[in-house]
């Protein structure tokens, strides 16, 4: 378990300066015990005001995190279990109303065990509210980058958490829909940690409490700058620059084991960048499919990039998930295609990769902000394809496109083993096969 900070503790860990919101809402017309007559209620909120000094489970306010302005809601969880109530909700609603108003993002350094038992329904229907709040500043094309501390459990792990764009976890913190007192008695606890959730899909990095400014501040930097201008494409790394001679020179020198692959390309490209994790459906591809946000001569590039092995469906999924997320936010996105083709194996097809490719091409289709993409190895089909930019793919010449492999083509067409190479000609899959044929819009070169 990762140690405990206060409210006001984890917004000093942050932030330079910070200003307190008024609470909003109308002033309290409950009796002493809350709207429930819950007996021994308004002991239990004077009790935990005076343990916290605070008068309810959130601290809302604006500050500064290493120059970016921002709205900071910080739960205390020693107040009731940092719990949500209807006066929780007002200053929620507050806070999220004042970053529209003044075009600032959001971040939520959230610890809490769920809703508030003695308001009973009126307490739970306030993750309603705070659902709708997140979706219009969502709509309003501000960024939402949860900090998940200990624990972070119930609703606001299925709405502040778990629904902002970026999550962030301390490491060790409790993290799970089930708090510790409600899940079932065998369950493994190991299940419900910060790391797990990593795992998962569910969370994007673990930053420890002392890196924490660092982190959110590159995160808002780049979550903050939008433009409308197209990322070049990345200069080709290879050593052999010339073009293949033919189809199978063409595939041999994509497949070579020393060929430059998608990490030496970004870090090649950006002068620093995060990574987005996992496909918010319980699945993460980290071997095959990296994405993130980086900076590129000065502005903000989003990155999803292939990395030479076949991609699996939570690595789609994150894609569409990155592109998603940089379209709302006005960022240019660059996309590397680098795979023999999507997984075709019985756990892909039971994890969805059809449906997966499908919502990718689909993303790809009817995303507003510009899109490029290096075909920089291989590029299998239509699990490459997916990942294609249509009408701004560019290509390394130590690339290949094709419908499939020349390998797999040849024995569709029942032809022996040495029958390849010719099938590799004829499947013109070369880049200035690809650049004749007006499939890319040109070569790079070093």
């Amino acid at each position: 378990m990762t140690e405990r900070l206060t409210a006001r503790q984890v917004i000093s860990l942050v932030v330079e300066d910070f200003t307190e919101l008024p609470p909003g809402g109308p002033p309290p017309g409950d009796g002493p015990d809350g709207p429930l007559d819950w007996r021994g209620y308004g002991d239990a909120r004077a009790l935990a005001a005076a343990r916290t000094g605070e008068q309810e489970s959130v601290v809302c306010g604006t500050g500064s995190v290493e120059g970016t302005r921002a709205v900071l809601i910080a739960f205390e969880f020693g107040y009731l279990g940092g719990s949500l109530g209807v006066r929780t909700g007002d200053r929620l609603e507050a806070a999220y109303r004042h970053a529209r108003a003044h075009r600032l993002p959001v971040v939520p350094l959230v610890a809490t065990g769920g809703s508030r038992m003695q308001e009973g329904m009126l307490a739970l229907t306030q993750l309603q509210r705070v659902a709708r709040q997140s979706a219009l500043t969502r709509e309003a094309g501000l960024a939402q980058i949860a900090v998940l501390r200990d624990p972070t459990t119930g609703g606001g792990w299925a709405t502040l958490g778990a629904g902002a764009d970026v999550t962030l976890a301390l490491p060790g913190a409790q993290v799970g829909f089930a708090g510790s007192r409600v899940r079932p008695p065998d369950a493994d606890p190991a299940a419900y940690t910060a790391e797990a959730q990593l795992a998962c899909g569910a969370v994007d990095a673990l930053v420890r409490p002392g890196r924490l400014r660092h982190e959110l501040g590159r995160w808002l930097r780049l979550l903050t700058a939008p433009s409308g201008e197209a990322a070049p494409p990345p200069r080709a790394l290879g050593g052999d620059t010339g073009a293949p001679g033919s189809g199978r020179d063409a595939v041999r020198r994509a497949r070579a084991p020393e060929r430059p692959r998608a990490a030496r390309y970004l870090d090649a490209y950006f002068t620093h960048r995060v990574t987005l994790t996992g496909d918010r459906c319980g699945g993460a591809d980290p071997e095959g499919m990296l994405c993130g946000f980086g900076e590129q001569g000065g502005r903000t590039v989003a990155y999803a990039a292939q990395t030479g092995t076949a991609t699996r469906p939570a690595g789609y999924r994150t894609a569409a998930r990155l592109i998603r997320l940089a379209d709302r936010l006005g960022i240019p996105v660059l996309t590397l295609v680098d795979t023999p083709g999507a997984a075709n194996d019985a756990e892909a097809e039971r994890a969805g990769v059809g449906a997966a490719i499908a919502d990718l091409f689909t993303v790809l289709a009817s995303a507003r902000t510009p899109v490029t993409t290096l075909l920089i190895g291989e590029g299998g089909s239509g699990g490459a394809l997916a990942l294609a930019a249509p009408g701004n793919t560019w290509a390394t010449p130590d690339s290949y496109f094709s419908v499939i492999a020349p390998e797999l083509a040849a024995a569709i067409l029942k032809r022996g083993p040495d029958e390849v190479d010719v099938t590799a000609d004829q499947l013109r899959l070369r880049p200035q096969d690809l650049l004749e044929a007006g499939l890319i819009r040109g070569v790079v070169e070093g």
